[in-house]
């Protein structure tokens, strides 16, 4: 293959310019790791721990258990779980039943899940025994295609002692009841055959998970991705993060076999936490402390610090909400936090000054990506030494990723270096399409050269090194620390209430999550609301960050010729009044 002009300088010592052998099922991550390292540690939750050997073995009983409830290869089975040690081995048993997994964020309400289970055509959902997270679920299977529901108790992997006095004493989370239709974690996993099916799978076809995501227009569509896209992606970010693991050694890939403990502070059901914490943890077989809230602790993120210090975590991906509350924390002197090798920052701009005030704290580094959930997601990275890297970029494309920056009016003309454009991407990492939406699909792929291209709606330009530099969204995307918000799904939420007419949805620049959300309502003629009406009818049917922290009222809105509510006037009116 061509040597592409961003690997002709400045390319990352030892760093292949191909990956190859990612050809194979997702699952075999996990295999081959129970394989070389069955008694090394896997997971680690409140004291206790799993082996590589006990992960593989319930992954294994959970496919026989949903083969045995008419999964067939191809059917979709939703995870509607936090950050718990359940989730590696459900994940994996998905797979080795040959289905297709479905991850769904856990702080959804019961509309927003009953959307995704209804686009996704999902047959079965794993749930967590919560007195929250349960009840949305039930309330969101009416309609659906969900047979088999699996709720999954925090008591299964609690000590023994911990969890005979958590029972006793009520302090363990549940439902206040169950459905008697559905089926307990515990019960399925000691019935069902420690041998997995035998199901074949085609890597580069085969579905190994169906994301959803705003795309380019806000409406919620299932990225699908296959085995190979994701092990390619696993296999890339594993050879480009050359780290040094003593002081005075070389620098080399990250380890594998258990010296590296992972921080699961990023959630596994989105791509950037599932392929940089959870996937990676596996592929090297080290140990993945499963953090089901991060803000926990008095002040928030106090949990997590402990965490660092009592487990020696080494290695961690976050967004720069995180990086940010680790180095403002009130306590953070009194922990030790210099076990932390390496850390990978996404989701927005890390602030340098942040930056430099983690990396004193931990002697770690960390280097800054870009991804998208469509591409599974990592498509660039900064060099993982300090003297390459490059603050205000998010690096070079992955070994085996091209990226082309196209005009943004037609996405076909190529533009010259430094000129901005959108971000085009090609590359083993790139998802299939979109479920079910063969138009939307169309919308964003174009053949270039004989390669498929993704656009991203991110506009950007190669700098004089080659780096990517991300300049400005083309779509209307909020960034909530880090989460994605997009404007028109939160719009959609609050037309359904029956006061408004009208209904545009900003970010704003906040200085705690970097944006938040601003709503601009019209109500309907001879109608009144209040702030606190809106706000309550958002805190029913909508995810904590995607909710809007400030609601404006106005007689009307702007708009164009054709009718087209025009947010970046009402974002540009606000950020005028904010510098005001």
């Amino acid at each position: 293959m061509k040597t592409k002009a961003w690997q002709k300088s400045k390319w990352p010592k030892g760093v292949p310019k191909e990956i190859t052998g990612f050809e194979k099922p997702l699952q075999s991550m996990l295999d081959d790791s129970a394989d070389a390292y069955p008694d090394n540690e896997f997971t680690i939750f409140a004291g206790t721990s799993q082996t590589y050997r006990e992960v593989r073995d319930t992954a294994n009983r959970i496919a026989n258990f949903l083969v045995s409830r008419g999964i067939k290869k191809g059917d979709r089975v939703a995870i509607f779980l936090p950050n718990l040690p359940h989730y590696p081995a459900i994940f994996f048993g998905i797979l080795k039943a040959g289905a297709v997994c479905v991850t769904c964020n856990p702080l959804y309400k019961a509309m927003e899940l009953k959307t995704q289970l209804n686009d996704s055509g999902a047959k079965a959902v794993f749930v967590m025994d919560h007195p929250e997270f349960y009840p949305t679920a039930q309330k969101s299977l009416s309609g659906t295609d969900v047979e088999t529901v699996v709720i999954c108790g925090v008591k299964s992997y609690l000590p023994p002692l911990k969890g005979f006095l958590g029972g006793l004493l009520g302090k363990i989370p549940k439902a206040d009841s169950h459905d008697p239709g559905h089926f307990f974690f515990d019960e399925i996993v000691a019935s069902a055959s420690t041998q997995a099916p035998s199901i074949d799978i085609n890597p580069a076809q085969d579905l190994a998970l169906v994301i959803y995501t705003g795309g380019t227009t806000g409406v919620p569509k299932g990225a699908c991705l296959t085995h190979a896209n994701f092990v390619y992606d696993v296999m890339a970010v594993h050879e480009w993060a050359r780290i040094v693991h003593e002081p005075g050694a070389k620098p080399e890939t990250v380890r594998k076999g258990g010296f590296h403990c992972f921080l699961g502070v990023l959630p596994w059901y989105h791509s950037f936490g599932l392929t940089t914490c959870m996937l990676w943890t596996t592929f090297t077989a080290s140990r993945l402390v499963c953090v089901p809230n991060p803000r926990e602790g008095n002040p928030p993120f106090t949990e997590v610090l402990k965490t660092v210090e009592k487990y020696k975590c080494t290695a961690f991906a976050g967004v720069p909400t995180i990086f940010i509350a680790f180095t403002n924390h009130p306590l953070i002197d009194q922990f030790d936090l210099s076990s932390v090798l390496v850390c990978g920052s996404g989701g927005a701009p890390l602030p340098v000054e942040v930056a430099k005030q983690f990396e004193e704290k931990t002697g770690s580094i960390i280097f800054e990506g870009y991804g998208l959930s469509e591409t599974s997601p990592i498509v660039s990275l900064n060099p993982t030494n300090v003297k390459e890297r490059k603050f205000g970029s998010v690096g070079k494309p992955l070994p085996s990723t091209d990226i082309k920056i196209l005009d943004s009016d037609t996405g076909t003309e190529e533009l010259p270096q430094g000129e901005d454009g959108e971000i085009a991407v090609s590359g083993p990492q790139v998802m299939q399409g979109y479920w079910n939406r063969p138009a939307e699909t169309k919308e964003v792929m174009r053949e270039i050269e004989g390669k498929r291209f993704f656009l991203t709606g991110d506009i950007g330009h190669f700098d004089k090194d080659h780096f990517v530099v991300i300049t400005d969204r083309k779509k209307d995307l909020i960034l909530v620390g880090g989460f994605n918000v997009y404007p028109r799904e939160v719009e959609e939420i609050l037309f359904q209430h029956p006061k408004v007419l009208q209904a545009a949805v900003v970010g704003v620049p906040d200085a705690k999550s970097g944006e938040m959300v601003k709503a601009f309502l019209q109500l309907k003629p001879d109608q009144h609301a209040t702030t606190k009406e809106i706000m309550d009818f958002c805190k029913e049917n909508m995810a904590g960050y995607k909710r809007p922290r400030t609601v404006e009222f106005r007689d009307e809105l702007p708009t164009s010729v054709v009718g087209k509510v025009l947010r970046r006037v009402l974002r540009d009116e606000e950020i005028k009044n904010q510098s005001a």
